[in-house]
């Protein structure tokens, strides 16, 4: 028997959010309805009893300020089944440990680096239209979550970290979905708990750990493109090297690259998917977005600016994370004694705020399973409930990419939709995958097209 790696020993435990998630597995296509039920039947704070833990799930806005914002310090991250994936890196992290690691990375993602990083996003889209031109050219069907898994990783590559993409991202893209498939863990955890030892194959979430611990060395050891200074790579090695900063050693700087490459590609890459589904169902979308770009910018490269007049494809791209958020739930762990909605909350409970439901309410939302791109445009965007919309979280702990998420996948989406016309062949509607990330069941399978 091969021995797990030591990245890969909490595999299989009872307390991980893998295994967890494994009853949604018994739902229908969509799992989201079953929990949906649930909130309107029970109300916005229904504790639930999993074995040995306690969970509660809150579906009402006003909860999600309390537990993100107001008393922020009472409910920690959840980070169990986390570490095998992101190490010590800032995900993991909560406290002032966290904001001493964050603080060094945060000038990455200021609003002004985008201006820098914008020709590097557009390198990669250029290199998956070359890929795109051939497959238009074949008429083979392709699964578009690898094809935007694979462009946002060489975007990230390229624009912050300086390099190109030194592994196949196809292969880490497959090793990604091995890890992230629930039913991995449950197979594990069954395994276990019978105390029958097991092996690390090709096609197991060890497995998947092992290959992936060795990325993020190729990306530190690969040649720069262009030796820039301003990069978050930089900032990375530069907080890895300060004594006053002896928390961010080496195996820091490893762990963080972790923590963009998957979930700063994965979040990045649903997104752009559904979108490319949403707009293939939805043809007129897709000619408004075609005809916004040729007046923005037309022939020439998209800037900076370009990005801010492209309104209509940013607002498909905030609708498309209000339908299918990457991040459906959010979980945090009470770490002392509340009171919500009458409800008692107790030290130790899992907390799990599901966004998707806000997001899906006809209490916030004007026909919310339809397609509404216009309710992002103008008067009716400002008049939103808050936290009723939580695509990359709340409070001091949101994303910290989630603002240049929205860039990357507003031009990637406005430049693929002039070229080229891709053809959902999938079922209709596809099912869901509740994983920690919303994923679509069996993949969104596509046929791509050039324009004439």
């Amino acid at each position: 028997m091969n021995a797990l790696p030591p990245h890969a020993h909490q595999l299989g435990e009872a307390s991980s959010i893998w295994f967890k998630l494994t009853p949604l597995l018994k739902g229908p296509d969509n799992p989201m309805s079953v929990l949906m039920q649930m909130a309107e039947r029970y109300g916005g704070v229904i504790p639930v009893n999993m074995g040995d833990q306690r969970v509660v799930l809150l579906s009402d806005p006003d909860h999600f300020k309390r537990v993100l914002v107001t008393k922020a310090d009472d409910y920690i991250k959840y980070f169990d089944g986390l570490k095998p994936v992101f190490g010590k890196s800032m995900i993991t992290h909560d406290g002032a440990l966290w904001q001493k690691i964050r603080m060094p990375q945060q000038p990455a993602f200021h609003p002004d680096m985008f201006a820098e990083y914008i020709p590097y996003f557009l390198d990669a889209i250029r290199s998956k239209m070359e890929l795109w031109t051939k497959l238009a050219e074949t008429g083979e069907s392709v699964e578009m979550v690898e094809q935007t898994w694979t462009l946002a990783a060489d975007m990230i590559c390229k624009a912050l970290f300086d390099r190109d993409m030194p592994f196949n991202p196809h292969f880490v893209f497959k090793c990604v979905k091995t890890y992230t498939d629930v039913m991995n863990h449950k197979s594990i955890r069954l395994k276990k708990v019978a105390g029958q030892d097991f092996e690390i194959t090709e096609e197991d979430a060890a497995k998947a750990m092992d290959v992936w611990a060795g990325v993020p060395p190729m990306v530190f050891d690969a040649d720069p493109r262009e030796e820039r200074e301003r990069t978050l790579l930089k900032m990375i090695e530069a907080a890895a090297a300060d004594p006053a900063i002896p928390e961010f050693d080496e195996q820091q700087a490893v762990d963080e690259l972790k923590q963009y490459l998957w979930a700063g590609t994965e979040t990045t890459a649903l997104t752009l998917a559904w979108a490319l589904y949403l707009t293939s169902q939805h043809p007129e979308a897709s000619e408004r977005i075609r005809k916004e770009g040729e007046t923005t910018y037309g022939d020439r490269p998209p800037t900076a600016s370009d990005y801010s007049a492209l309104a209509y494809t940013r607002a498909v791209i905030q609708e498309t994370m209000r339908l299918f958020p990457p991040i459906w739930m959010l979980m945090r762990v009470a770490s002392k004694p509340d009171v919500i909605d009458g409800k008692e909350i107790r030290p130790g409970d899992r907390v799990a705020l599901f966004a998707y439901g806000a997001h899906h309410s006809e209490k916030y939302w004007e026909n919310p399973e339809q397609f509404l791109p216009e309710r992002w445009l103008g008067d009716a965007a400002k008049k939103r409930k808050p936290y009723t919309y939580l695509p990359f979280g709340g409070g001091k702990r949101s994303c910290i990419g989630g603002a240049m998420s929205q860039v990357e996948n507003t031009l990637a989406l406005s430049i693929l939709l002039r070229r080229f016309r891709p053809e959902y062949v999938g079922n209709t509607p596809p099912g869901i995958n509740a994983t920690v990330t919303l994923t679509p069941k069996g993949g969104l399978m596509f046929k791509i097209h050039e324009r004439d």
